[in-house]
């Protein structure tokens, strides 16, 4: 049974191009299954979350990241009546736009963009990944989705000035998205700071009594995992910890949405959409947890030395690609070069790269740097 504010899939709001229904799969069922079977989907696999396979195939990609953050989503749905088949689609969806070599990725092509008037933000990406980009269709471009998973796709992280993204105008951006979207930035940041605490131990760029001074909530759950397991390596104590951190995390989300659906009274989905502030979030107490564990990950992990090669060579290869197709672009693709009539140049060699995979990026980029011509690439 659905709660009476959680989104029921026989409201949607459809597709933008109307298709009969499916014999035995609701439409955001369809939703998950097309994402899945999309092949920006399966290009997560080699794309950076945090480390790149340099150090290991055991780390996170953005792909099972994504698996992940469509786990604890899933969980955390089911306990507050949500639809667990619209947040599954949209957990699913949710890294899709992200570019190659992750954040350092991003960065660097948001500045690039930044120096022709334009701007890079992976949510719109992703927009455009399932409106346009894939092609599996015959029908229309794109993946055809739901208004509900394509509403969540941009809103799930933040509200979007009407003014500033006149584009986004059928999206309702004057209302909260619905609580399966507003999970799923929070979902979203449960799976990368228990998952990044793993990798940065493995990686050896975290240690144990550093993690356990700078982060209580890891100290406190790493004490009692010492006294349980006195005699267990120190690793499996540690996984301990990270369990009953990502639980506590769950858990905590799930009871303190729960309450403050309950005092806003909120009954309805229309309740949900127009109230001036989202509903799901973490108590104050464990939000302090959250931002004192990603502050220590952002000091101690993602700025660190050890990594900044990592970070300059994912700098380098994106902004010499992003340069010389700006000067070439009769490198580009067809398809990319006969979008550059409707579209600014730049705009297109973003979209092109922003598909790419970490390796064929720089397999392009050995390629643009060797070949005489452009065209033959």
């Amino acid at each position: 049974m659905l709660a009476s504010y959680a989104v029921h899939v026989e409201d949607s709001r459809g597709r933008r191009y109307p298709e009969p229904p499916h014999p035995y799969r609701n439409p955001f069922q369809r939703d998950r299954d097309r994402v899945i079977h999309a092949r920006a989907f399966r290009r997560l696999e080699n794309k950076t979350q945090v480390f790149t396979r340099r150090y290991s195939d055991h780390f996170r990609t953005r792909l099972t990241h994504t698996i992940e953050v469509a786990q604890i989503s899933r969980t955390i749905a089911a306990a507050l009546d949500l639809n667990v088949d619209l947040v599954e689609s949209l957990a699913l969806v949710h890294d899709i736009g992200h570019p190659p070599f992750g954040h350092a990725g991003e960065r660097t092509l948001d500045e690039l963009m930044r120096q022709h008037g334009e701007f890079f933000d992976h949510n719109l990406q992703a927009l455009r990944t399932v409106e346009d980009f894939e092609l599996r269709y015959a029908n229309f471009r794109g993946l055809n989705l739901t208004f509900e998973v394509r509403e969540g796709i941009i809103k799930h992280s933040h509200d979007h000035d009407a003014a500033k993204h006149p584009q986004l105008a059928e999206y309702l951006l004057d209302q909260r998205p619905p609580l399966e979207a507003q999970l799923i930035d929070l979902t979203d940041e449960i799976a990368y700071i228990t998952a990044d605490l793993d990798d940065g131990y493995e990686a050896r760029l975290l240690r144990l009594p550093q993690i356990c001074e700078r982060v209580r909530v890891c100290q406190r759950y790493y004490t009692e995992a010492e006294a349980k397991y006195p005699d267990a390596p120190d690793k499996m104590k540690f996984n301990e910890a990270l369990k009953s951190v990502l639980n506590h995390l769950v858990t905590d989300l799930i009871e303190n949405t729960r309450q403050q659906v309950q005092q806003a009274k909120v009954r309805t989905l229309g309740d949900v959409r127009r109230l001036p502030e989202r509903l799901a979030g973490f108590s104050p107490e464990v939000e302090d947890e959250r931002r004192e564990a990603k502050s220590f990950l952002y000091e101690a992990l993602y700025l660190c030395k050890p990594l900044e090669p990592e970070k300059r060579k994912a700098e380098k290869v994106v902004t010499e690609v992003f340069q010389h197709l700006m000067a070439h672009p009769e490198a580009l693709p067809q398809s990319y070069r006969e979008k550059a009539a409707n579209e600014s140049l730049a705009r297109v060699v973003c979209d092109y790269i922003a598909g790419m995979t970490d390796h064929y990026v720089e397999d392009l980029r050995r390629k643009l740097m060797t070949t005489r011509d452009p065209t033959q690439v």
